[in-house]
């Protein structure tokens, strides 16, 4: 006897029921692999979304109000005066250690960070946070430099100075850091949050330099701070809402094959009390 081959005592025996057939409906489930991949983390929380679209749009009015009372001037109000003195007499009068203060906020320093965060995203599969990063910080750049700078036209120096670009690309850094850590597992509080606090730390720094060298002033880097908060939280909501709409449209619907399942237990249910009934009035033909 073949290994394959049952023994016939462990073999299921079957019966005919008065020698008819009845038919057992069953049910078959799919198993689901318990290692398959989950469904993606979503960028910001469920609890952290309603604040952030608060955020969004603080972000997005201030920098509207802004634009639209320090526009087309150089001048200065009272706020840029006391703020911008006070700053200019904290900070060392060395231009070089300001411009040294101010690099990370220059244009190869915030394209050589935001290409690391979406490289480490790639790497531990957190495509939804190299999206993040890859869309939003440019997208902050260009909304300053292309867009308000040119239609506010608030000159320092020389230059169109509202917003900042300085602050814009390290704010957006900042807070593009904070959103992918706040979704890192296995990362604790205490390390998070101290690359947050020194993430926003190195983008206040940069601002303070800026105004330091004269190259902006204050509401400026308000504005900025303001662009890149608001654009990296925008581009966050919508890619989670992009991903959330794209994978209900690939749930299966309900389907109705469980009600004609149904139909047909309870039709063959029937059929076997009938053949019961047959067969206890002897009506059943051999």
């Amino acid at each position: 006897m073949s290994s394959g081959t049952q023994p016939l005592s462990r073999r299921p025996r079957y019966r005919m029921y008065q020698g008819q057939t009845v038919t057992v409906p069953m049910i078959i489930g799919t198993l689901t692999n318990s290692g398959s991949r989950p469904a993606a983390r979503p960028l910001l929380s469920e609890a952290a979304r309603l604040p952030a679209a608060a955020i969004v749009t603080a972000c997005a009015v201030t920098t509207a109000l802004l634009g639209a009372w320090l526009g087309h001037g150089a001048h200065t109000d009272r706020v840029d005066t006391v703020i911008d003195a006070r700053v200019k007499a904290i900070l060392p009068g060395n231009a070089k250690l300001l411009e040294r203060l101010a690099w990370p906020g220059g244009l190869r320093a915030t394209i050589g960070v935001t290409a690391v965060l979406v490289l480490v995203c790639l790497l531990r599969r957190r495509y939804r946070g190299a999206a993040l990063a890859a869309i939003s910080i440019p997208a902050a750049a260009v909304i300053t430099e292309r867009l308000l700078k040119p239609l506010v036209g608030r000159t320092a120096l020389g230059f169109l100075s509202f917003p900042s670009g300085h602050a814009t690309g390290t704010f957006a850094l900042a807070t593009a850091i904070t959103v992918l850590l706040a979704g890192a597992p296995g990362i604790p509080r205490a390390v998070r949050l101290a690359a947050e606090v020194i993430a926003f730390g190195v983008a206040a720094a940069v601002s303070a330099a800026m105004i330091a060298l004269g190259f902006h002033y204050f509401t400026d880097t308000v504005a900025g701070a303001a662009v890149g908060v608001g654009t990296v939280l925008a581009t966050a909501l919508v890619i989670d809402l992009v991903m959330l709409t794209r994978r209900r449209s690939h749930e299966p619907p309900p389907s109705s094959a469980v009600g004609v399942e149904d139909r047909s237990t309870d039709a063959d249910a029937e059929e076997a009390r009938r053949h019961e009934t047959d067969a206890r009035s002897g009506r059943i033909s051999p």
